[in-house]
């Protein structure tokens, strides 16, 4: 595994980089430590980085990243690192090609940093003065945050909060890497019960989106509005909001509120038994949600609302090339009241607002997976 910790000075990176190496297993260093390994050698290399040491002058972004590329292909270092001090630019993070696996920043307040380096530390460096340490923030948030914008597009950043305790802190850690520690042994995390995640939402707010999500993570999709496309599309019939509600009534009047449900329990039963996690698309009624909860007792339900503006959600529907036509007052009034979607929205575990970009929603939906698989 290859980690990166980012964070201003008196983040907590040195003490939770030493914990995580002594629990995973692999070597913690910043570059400092590289420089000044570099710096003892009798190499041309080696006097070179002695001389800009001694000058107090930092080590170009290119030859910074020539030699921490480099010394990263050392044996050692091929089972993992956790790397402290780099990438500090974008210039760095664009051409690092160890491949890092997971870029953990330590988020704190600046008067939290101040803090810890000035009144909690007993031996202070000349250079940790508070005139000294805001100016090392200024720059780390110049330079450094950008990166983790850029480690955000790549979906490897995980954002703690380093204002918690140690143990706390170093917890969160394992958990967003998918390690718990039992006994003091870090095993890899393994979810302990049966769950189920049932999108829930209005046409057009992005359920689609949200299960294809869930796909691409490894988990099984079951599509509740699948069985009226298919008898729709083999009997020919056009889709639109007269015929669906036509085919709906009649499921409705057979199994009654929960017929999506119902016509869905034996492939949701026989899903679980190989997997222990399962998405539901298209979750409606409440009798949906109940009849699921009364026939999967030792399953965990979560729903998960999802929620756009209407007319956000109507140019959605517009522009989709399959059921373009449904949409519209009538068909949200028909959801909420006709199919009894409303309490099963007021009712969700969580709500995903998605008005903006595929990517922020994609941010918001692997928070839940998160909360979810981890829980």
């Amino acid at each position: 595994m290859k980690l990166v910790l980012i964070g201003v000075q008196g983040s907590g990176k040195s003490t939770q980089g030493n914990l995580l190496s002594q629990q995973l297993g692999i070597p913690y260093f910043s570059t400092g430590h590289i420089f000044r390994q570099l710096a003892k050698e009798k190499t041309k290399l080696g006097l070179y980085i002695k001389t800009v040491i001694n000058t107090g002058m930092l080590v170009p972004d290119e030859k910074t990243i020539e030699i921490v590329n480099a010394y990263l292909e050392r044996p050692e270092y091929r089972k993992g690192y956790i790397l402290d001090g780099f990438p500090r630019t974008i210039a760095q993070a664009e051409k690092f090609v160890n491949n890092v696996d997971r870029v953990i920043y330590l988020e704190i307040p600046d008067k939290d940093a101040i803090y810890r380096l000035v009144y909690r530390n007993t031996q202070i460096r000349e250079d940790e003065t508070i005139p000294a340490i805001k100016k090392r923030i200024e720059s780390f948030k110049k330079f450094t945050i950008p990166v983790l914008d850029y480690y955000r597009r790549e979906k490897k950043l995980i954002e703690i909060d380093g204002t918690q305790t140690i143990a706390k802190v170093n917890k969160q850690i394992l958990k967003s890497l998918g390690k718990q520690l039992i006994k003091d042994k870090v095993e890899s995390w393994k979810v302990k019960e049966k769950k189920i995640v049932a999108l829930v939402g209005l046409p057009g707010v992005g359920k689609t989106d949200a299960a294809n999500f869930f796909r691409e993570k490894g988990l099984p999709v079951i599509s509740f509005g699948q069985a009226i496309n298919e008898y729709i599309e083999k009997n020919n019939l056009p889709h639109v909001e007269k015929t669906h509600k036509k085919i709906r009534l009649e499921l409705r009047a057979k199994y009654g509120m929960a017929a999506m449900a119902c016509l869905n329990e034996k492939k949701i039963k026989k899903t679980l038994k190989d997997n222990m996690i399962v998405v539901v698309d298209g979750l409606r009624s409440w009798q949906e949600y109940t009849h699921l909860k009364q026939v999967l007792r030792q399953v965990k339900i979560y729903l998960v609302a999802i929620y756009a503006d209407k007319n956000l959600r109507w140019d959605r529907s517009i522009t989709r090339s399959h059921r373009k036509k449904l949409y519209g007052e009538e068909r949200d009034l028909d959801e909420l009241i006709g199919i009894n979607m409303a309490p099963t929205l007021a009712y969700a575990d969580f709500l995903i607002k998605n008005n903006f970009s595929l990517a922020d929603y994609h941010d918001k939906l692997e928070e839940v997976y998160r909360t979810i698989y981890y829980t």
